[in-house]
């Protein structure tokens, strides 16, 4: 079966413990691939608000991202040298070492975010050979807009303007949207 398969989520309500710690594990594991590999890194997490981060809706929406980025990779004709897809409780994760420059890299993961109907709902890091991470600022763009308004989307975050039903309803319609038009 398909590790990613919406079947296998683990819909449940994640602590903020288990949120730190998977973030640590993401970036312990980074440093490990570019220790490894000592090339710049794609990794893909995707924006999911509220308690469960692993759920059919989000493992729907990671499946299709890593094949958008994978399906970049190949028609780039990158030279990939490893490629995982992780799925985890507190969300899908996917590394991808890339053997080309990461600001070449990062300005195809941008373009793929923008040009994407889901792409707002990705969450594209490319990471150096040194393991610095290159944000959108560092290529110019701004801060990621929220789902439901123009405000900056950690504005909202924070103020917890939109609750999590509105967000995800959104990203429903996001996700229908896109699987309509393929």
């Amino acid at each position: 079966m398909n590790t990613l398969s919406p079947a296998l989520a683990a819909n449940r309500p994640i602590s903020l413990p288990e949120l730190l710690t998977s973030r640590e594990s993401r970036q312990h594991r980074q440093q490990l691939w570019l220790a490894r590999h000592q090339v710049s890194l794609i990794s893909l997490t995707l924006v999911a608000p509220g308690a469960v981060k692993d759920n059919p809706l989000t493992r729907k929406l990671f499946a299709l991202a890593w094949q958008a980025i994978t399906t970049l990779c190949q028609q780039q004709r990158w030279s990939v040298l490893q490629q995982e897809v992780f799925p985890l409780p507190t969300g899908c994760e996917g590394l991808i070492a890339v053997d080309l420059p990461a600001e070449q890299v990062k300005d195809a993961a941008m373009l793929l975010e923008l040009k994407h109907p889901q792409g707002r709902l990705w969450d594209i890091d490319v990471l150096d050979a040194t393991g610095q991470i290159l944000s959108r600022r560092d290529v110019g763009l701004p801060p990621r807009r929220c789902l439901l308004c123009h405000r900056p989307a950690n504005v909202c975050g924070r103020a917890q303007t939109h609750s999590v039903d509105e967000l995800l309803t959104q990203m429903e319609l996001m996700l229908n949207a896109t699987t309509a038009t393929h």
